[in-house]
């Protein structure tokens, strides 16, 4: 059996996903979690097979949960689950050190398939996945979008500060300095030539940085 962490912060959505991979028979959820911090203690005390991630959770988001645990634990390999298929989420992704990524929206034989595939020591992108990677290969650093300028940590701070969190908050969840997050929104601001946190916001939506 692969054993299975599973981390959304939505309970009815692990109930689903739970089920589609233990039908498969081959397959067992051993934790759950629903927030990124929760879920780097899950993945570090019980050593899943392969952790499944959704990127947007509460506190720490699951961009950052890959980044810890490929630091941490770097023999759990790790799957994004999300709702989001935009270029920058996919290569942000893999850049964490994802080992695949598929969205909600995709078949429940896939996510099974992805789990499988990448327990096995391979990798796991949807075709959409695969097209966005291929595209910044294709474009390289040339003609970035605003977005793409951003660092991971900037994008990061982006989604916190355009879902309300306050600059504390912010730095509880990354443990870093106020400061810091403050640095952090002053360069994103410059970067996108926005003024205030409510263009961000408006920013993040029109983008699909964020979900409603």
């Amino acid at each position: 059996m692969i054993k299975v962490l599973l981390a959304d912060d939505h309970s009815i959505v692990r109930e689903g996903l739970r089920k589609v991979l233990e039908d498969s028979n081959e397959i067992e959820v051993i934790a759950e979690a629903a927030d990124g911090e929760t879920a780097l203690d899950e993945a570090m005390n019980k050593k899943p097979d392969v952790a499944v991630i959704d990127i947007s959770m509460p506190g720490m988001d699951g961009l950052e949960v890959v980044t810890r645990l490929t630091s941490y634990c770097s023999d759990v390999p790790v799957l994004i689950l999300t709702m989001h298929d935009e270029e920058q989420y996919v290569v942000r992704a893999i850049e964490a050190g994802a080992m695949g990524y598929v969205t909600k929206q995709s078949a429940p034989e896939q996510l099974v398939e992805a789990v499988k595939k990448i327990h096995s020591g391979g990798r796991y992108l949807t075709e959409k996945a695969s097209e966005a990677l291929a595209l910044r290969v294709i474009r390289g650093n040339k003609n970035q979008t605003l977005t793409e300028s951003l660092s991971m940590r900037e994008l990061q701070v982006l989604r916190k500060l355009a879902m309300g969190s306050t600059n504390r908050e912010i730095a509880i969840s990354y443990n870093i300095s106020v400061k810091t997050v403050d640095t952090y929104r002053s360069r994103i601001l410059k970067k996108l030539n926005i003024r205030n946190n409510a263009e961000l916001s408006r920013y993040a939506i029109q983008n699909k940085l964020v979900e409603l």
